[in-house]
C-alpha cells in the first residue's frame, strides 16, 4: 500500500524514499538539464540532497544541475498538516544560467531569511530592476503549471486529494489564484490591498516615491505591487496567508483588477 503521509514515506528506507519524492520534480528539468534518472552526474556524484528523517512529518528536496553549484534548480518543502492533508511550506526555482540577486543574504553573508527578517537593498533594487519579485535570488522557468501536476500526482497516489500553502509574498498568492486555489486565511487582507490600490483607495498615497519601490506605477503591476507590500506600505508584514486546492477543482479567486504582471 502506497504512503498516506510524509511521515509514512520518512519510515522506508532511503532508495523508496528517494524514489517517491523524486516524482516532485517536474520533467521539464530532466529535458532542459539533461538528468539521468538516477538524479547523479557523469562521474557519479549525486545531484538530489533530500532530508526527510524517520520520526519527521516534513521533507525537504533540493536538485542540483551540477556538483558544488550554490543553488538549486528546484527546491520543496512540505509537510503533513494534523489532519493528514499536506502543507506546501516553499517551492522555488532557479535558473542557473541567470543572474543571482544575492536578496537572500546581506554583505557579509548574513542570511536575510529572502528579505523577511533583514533586508539587502541594494540586492533587492538590482532584482526588481531586472524583473524578478521580492524573494527571488535568480530567474525562474515558468513551470508553475508543470509542478503543480507533478505535485498533486505524488498525493493522488497518497489519497490526498486537498493540500494547502503558504504564499511568502503578494505575488505568489496572486499566483496560486490563478493556478485554482482558494483561500483557508487571508482572503480579507488580498482584497483589503486590491481596495487599497483602488482610485481613491488609502494605499496610493503611499506609493509616493519616498523609496524606489514605492513607485506610483506599482498600482497597475502585481509584480511591483509586490515589492511595495515587501517594502512595508501596508503598516504590517504580509503573512498569515494560507491557501488550499482540491485536485481538479478551480475555486476561482480573484483580489484583484486590471493589473499586469
Amino acid at each position: 500500500m502506497f504512503p498516506s503521509t510524509i511521515g509514512a514515506i520518512n519510515q522506508l528506507v532511503p532508495d523508496e524514499k528517494r524514489k517517491i519524492f523524486s516524482r516532485l520534480i517536474p520533467p521539464e528539468l530532466f529535458h532542459r538539464f539533461s538528468l539521468k534518472p538516477d538524479l547523479t552526474d557523469s562521474e557519479g556524484n549525486d545531484l538530489l540532497y533530500l532530508n526527510s528523517r524517520a520520526g519527521s512529518t516534513d521533507a525537504e528536496i533540493a536538485l542540483y544541475h551540477q556538483r558544488g553549484f550554490p543553488d538549486p534548480i528546484f527546491y520543496g518543502h512540505i509537510q503533513d498538516t494534523i489532519n493528514s492533508q499536506v502543507h506546501i511550506l516553499l517551492y522555488v526555482f532557479n535558473d542557473p544560467g541567470s543572474t543571482r540577486y544575492d536578496v537572500d543574504c546581506m554583505p557579509d553573508g548574513t542570511p536575510t531569511k529572502f528579505g523577511i527578517f533583514q533586508r539587502n537593498i541594494e540586492a533587492e533594487i538590482a532584482a526588481m530592476n531586472a524583473g524578478l519579485a521580492p524573494g527571488q535570488i535568480r530567474r525562474g522557468f515558468r513551470i508553475t503549471e508543470s509542478a503543480i501536476k507533478a505535485f498533486e500526482s505524488l498525493i493522488d497516489s497518497m489519497g490526498i486529494n486537498l493540500y494547502f500553502a503558504e504564499p511568502l509574498y503578494y505575488h505568489n498568492a496572486i499566483t496560486f489564484e490563478r493556478f485554482g486555489f482558494g483561500y483557508q486565511k487571508g482572503k480579507k487582507l488580498m482584497e483589503r490591498i486590491q481596495q487599497g490600490l483602488c482610485p481613491g483607495g488609502d494605499l496610493l498615497p503611499r506609493l509616493d516615491g519616498s523609496t524606489l519601490f514605492r513607485q506610483p506605477q506599482a498600482a497597475k503591476s502585481i509584480r511591483l505591487r509586490s515589492w511595495a507590500i515587501h517594502d512595508g506600505i501596508l503598516g504590517e508584514p504580509f503573512n498569515d496567508v494560507t491557501v488550499y486546492k482540491q485536485i481538479g477543482k478551480n475555486e476561482g479567486v480573484r483580489t484583484y483588477l486590471d493589473c499586469g504582471w
